[in-house]
């Protein structure tokens, strides 16, 4: 058996190819990132093809068009963890770092490991983790609009963030679209406020509303020398927030509409819903990988970190996240929901705050145990029990 290992860039890919006892049979060559660089690469392996496993490190996007070139060509691929090929080549005490010596690297790991070979996800399945991930990356960009407000209001007007519950209900966000800094808001028509508060809110605020917002605009220590310049500021981030907000339910509305085609039961387990069960079965993708849950466990990066050094062991564990957070991510919002709507999870939970457990260490293991459970479901196939 022959191993290629190939580093992967945006615009180049360095190959070298070793034999069983770590001689390099194919000295390492570069080609570009192209159709002419790929038909390159796939002459130079052509002559090893009945007996070659190659090697990519799944960093960044840059494998997935070379992967579906060689595969499509009949070779045989793999797609490893840059952290295991990390490790492996720190076994060379001289610190080197270049394309050569990486491809090099690849390659005397495939040989050391033989890893399984990688089979890609069907199309389906790797649309809904672009578009799951899409929805992760809109949902930052939506918080990262709404921190920016909270922080122009303590500035201009700290005290109306307890005026609602939410600076980000509907009302306020009209409200704001009216006055930013507590100056504003004093000189505001008590009648045309109340006016205003009643027509956002349904009836709900109206004229007492109006007079406490006035009352602890005249009182505010925001500062009013800013006032033109957060104007527009407010303006821009409240129009950001809106387009974000409908962008994120046009995803939804296509994430729910390729979930309907691909066979899963992880929604029927109490807690996880719709979108987040489809950022699960994306993330996971081929459950048969995994031999079992606690491989899934670590994939995900919510197993134990250990550390022990002769007679010293930390008594202190944390989790490892070593494993793809966009998975650690959806099983956090997962494990919070479970706590309303999975009665078992929330005994659970109880059980470990009672035992002096911090809420993020019980919601960990709230975690651990959910994923648990979807790793059965998946495996399986079938619907969720509760027993």
């Amino acid at each position: 058996m022959n191993y290629c290992g190939i580093d992967v860039s945006k615009r180049n890919h360095t190959a070298v190819v070793i034999d069983d006892k770590g001689q390099v049979v194919q000295a390492a060559f570069t080609v570009s990132n192209d159709r002419e660089g790929l038909e390159k690469l796939e002459s130079m392996l052509c002559a090893y093809r009945d007996q070659l496993l190659i090697g990519l490190e799944s960093t960044g996007h840059y494998w997935v068009s070379l992967y579906d070139v060689l595969s499509h060509g009949g070779y045989v691929l793999s797609v490893v963890n840059p952290l295991q090929v990390h490790a492996y080549r720190h076994m060379d005490i001289r610190k080197r770092k270049t394309e050569r010596v990486d491809a090099l690297s690849i390659a005397g790991f495939m040989r050391f490991a033989s890893p399984s070979p990688t089979k890609l996800q069907l199309p389906a399945m790797l649309q809904l983790r672009e578009l799951s991930r899409f929805r992760f990356r809109l949902t930052q960009q939506i918080g990262d609009c709404k921190r920016k407000i909270i922080s122009i209001l303590d500035r201009v007007f700290p005290e109306y963030e307890k005026l609602f519950s939410s600076v980000f209900l509907q009302t306020s966000r009209q409200l704001l679209q009216e006055a930013v800094t507590a100056e504003e808001f004093a000189e505001l028509d008590l009648t045309e406020l109340g006016v205003t508060l009643s027509t956002n809110s349904r009836g709900r605020f109206g004229r007492e509303k109006a007079e406490q917002i006035q009352s602890a605009a005249r009182r505010s220590v925001g500062v009013s020398f800013l006032t033109d310049a957060i104007r527009i500021e407010m303006r821009c981030l409240l129009e950001q927030i809106d387009l974000l907000e409908q962008q994120r339910k046009d995803v939804d509305a296509k994430i729910e509409e390729m979930m309907a085609q691909i066979p899963q039961y992880i929604t029927t387990i109490p807690g996880i819903g719709l979108v987040t069960g489809a950022m699960l079965v994306a993330e996971i993708g081929d459950i048969q990988r995994f031999e079992g849950p606690e491989k899934l466990v670590a994939y995900a990066g919510i197993d134990a970190s250990v550390k022990e050094s002769g007679d010293s062991k930390s008594d202190r564990m944390h989790m490892s996240k070593r494993g793809s957070h966009y998975l650690r991510y959806a099983l956090w919002q997962a494990a919070v929901a479970s706590l309303m709507h999975n009665q078992e999870m929330a005994a659970f939970y109880h059980k470990k705050r009672t035992e002096g457990k911090p809420y993020g260490v019980a919601v960990g293991a709230v975690c651990r145990k959910l994923l648990g459970r979807v790793y059965i479901v998946l495996k399986q196939q079938r619907p969720y029990v509760i027993r």
